[in-house]
């Protein structure tokens, strides 16, 4: 069997705009404003670093369940979910502990919802994002 290492490289451009706001931008990808939250003394209505951490959790475990689920062939109608990160001082700094997601997904039978389960169960473990971070991620499923 020929295994061969996957090396694949992402880059992204943050650039300074005015007050504590910036635009984040990628090639080929519609640009999106970025700044620090307000709780950081930032701007309300702006996508933040900590929304977009806590983002890329919820969105890994989503297209890893999808990749999954369309192997198995699970038959599902919807999917959605919900992500909260902690963030907490720790030792004199900031960083997320945890971040608890809550997918719902609604299958077409609900024959299939230990199957769906076992599934969101491996996407969970198979998320590169979650993966990758020092915080604690916890799945809340719900099988409809």
């Amino acid at each position: 069997m020929d295994v061969r290492s996957k090396v694949y490289h992402y880059q992204t451009k943050v650039t300074w705009t005015e007050h504590r706001k910036g635009t984040m931008s990628c090639e080929g990808k519609p640009d999106v404003e970025v700044a620090t939250p307000p709780e950081f003394k930032g701007h309300e209505g702006i996508w933040s670093p900590e929304d977009l951490f806590v983002a890329s959790a919820n969105i890994c475990l989503m297209t890893t369940f999808l990749a999954v689920a369309e192997r198995a062939g699970l038959a599902f109608s919807a999917y959605e979910s919900t992500a909260e990160g902690r963030l907490e001082l720790v030792e004199g700094k900031f960083q997320f502990t945890a971040i608890v997601i809550k997918p719902t997904i609604t299958l077409e039978s609900e024959t299939d919802a230990a199957k769906a389960r076992e599934l969101i169960e491996k996407a969970e473990a198979h998320c590169l994002i979650s993966n990758s971070m020092k915080a604690t991620v916890t799945l809340e499923p719900v099988i409809r």
